[in-house]
């Protein structure tokens, strides 16, 4: 018999079932919290979506979390800019991608 249980998730208006421990559902929620606002943050400054969107949204987090571990040292503002800008190219080739079909 299996310790997780099974827990319904909701992600930009998408359901999602997710396998979770007893112990670890309040931390998932949270973080299932701060991504949903993150991917609906980004979306309102982007017309990225589906894919390119969790991509962004995921570098996104991931580029708070090593600046937090690196301390106060690191210059935010040009790794803002550094992700903008894979965004904006992402977005390009999306389009250009959309073209073709």
């Amino acid at each position: 018999m299996s310790d997780s249980e099974k827990l319904d998730i909701d992600l930009m208006g998408r359901q999602y079932s997710v396998s979770v421990k007893p112990e670890e559902r309040e931390t998932l929620l949270a973080a299932v919290k701060m991504v949903d606002e993150r991917m609906r943050k980004l979306a309102e400054k982007s017309s990225a979506g589906g894919e390119a969107l969790a991509l962004m949204t995921a570098l996104d987090i991931a580029n708070e979390f090593i600046t937090i571990q690196h301390g106060a040292a690191v210059d935010m503002p040009a790794y803002r800019r550094r992700i903008k800008t894979v965004g904006e190219q992402m977005e390009k080739a999306l389009a250009k991608q959309e073209q073709l079909f």
